[in-house]
């Protein structure tokens, strides 16, 4: 029997502390050591392969919830599905005789309209609100998605990336799959961070970077997954920065290192490359020493 894949899973309190551009010096760092599947679990928001340029090689359909759907043959346009629907989902025509129709958007998915149409008209459906892909990368494969605008459950679609990615690993004997993870503590964090063995969370030394930290901590704790700090951008306020490290010390939790603001960071954004295939920078030096800390925590071994 293949032995579980190690999950470490990237997250942060919000969006734009350099979660990602973190996410893909860790990919490049690790894939240099062991094989990795990688998991971009932002599925509202993906972009992980800006950074490694993936090769797509699958592409599926995702589907989930029930909308109502009207067989436009069968509809006699009695409006009896307008008066049972609660969410105004129900589209009237404006000349009468002709079929009714769907907001697909407004649909809660009850069925009451199903149950009261005379002549069965209606049916419920679950409609497509997503793709997944298997895509290929320089550091291994890419398992990402891509959930369609206004589209909800991105919980779901999130779980099934990581399931992706972590059998993927286990087939093929990988020792670790590194996860993008979304921002915030919702849903679709929860998701990601569920059966990891390590969550590294990036935070920036701002007041709202250490409440985010707070909260995201608390969901952690709450779901037993140990946790990793690493304070992005950390010389600018070292105010912020020791008061996040005092923060840290008092909740008992490891606290790796203060990435340096460096502009080669954004340089490397620009070029499509992490900062440690791009250049030996502060910034490049410090994301290494991270590494070294991810993989003894995570019992790894890899080459020194």
């Amino acid at each position: 029997m293949s032995t579980a894949p190690k999950q470490l899973v990237i997250i942060s309190g919000k969006g734009g502390t350099g979660k990602t551009s973190l996410a893909a010096a860790i990919a490049h760092l690790a894939a240099g050591e062991l094989p990795i599947v990688i998991a971009d679990a932002d599925v509202d928001a993906a972009n992980l392969d800006l950074v490694l340029h993936p090769t797509r090689l699958e592409s599926h359909p995702f589907s989930n919830g029930l909308v109502a759907e009207i067989d436009e043959e069968k509809c006699i346009s009695c409006g009896l599905c307008e008066e049972a629907c609660r969410f105004d989902a129900i589209l009237v025509p404006d000349r009468t005789g002709d079929p009714y129709g769907i907001d697909e958007v407004a649909c809660d998915g009850c069925a009451a309209c199903v149950y009261h149409c005379p002549v069965e008209a209606i049916t419920m459906r679950e409609p497509q609100v997503g793709e997944w892909y298997l895509s290929e990368t320089p550091y291994g494969p890419l398992y990402h998605a891509h959930l369609f605008a206004g589209a909800d459950n991105s919980g779901k679609l999130v779980t099934l990336v990581k399931q992706q990615a972590k059998l993927r690993a286990m087939d093929d004997g990988r020792p670790l799959v590194v996860v993008d993870g979304p921002p915030g503590i919702g849903c679709p964090v929860i998701s990601a961070a569920s059966g990891a063995d390590l969550a590294l969370i990036v935070v920036e030394p701002t007041l709202s970077g250490a409440h985010d930290l707070a909260r995201v901590l608390e969901l952690t704790d709450h779901f037993g997954v140990p946790a990793l700090v690493a304070i992005n951008k950390g010389d600018l306020s070292e105010q912020q920065s020791a008061a996040i490290e005092a923060f840290c010390r008092e909740r008992g939790v490891a606290l790796s290192v203060r990435i340096p603001y460096d502009t080669l960071v954004t340089e490397a954004m620009v070029a499509g490359q992490p900062i440690t295939a791009w250049a030996e920078s502060p910034a490049a030096q410090a994301i290494r020493a991270l590494w070294a800390t991810i993989k003894a925590r995570l019992g790894l071994q890899g080459k020194e």
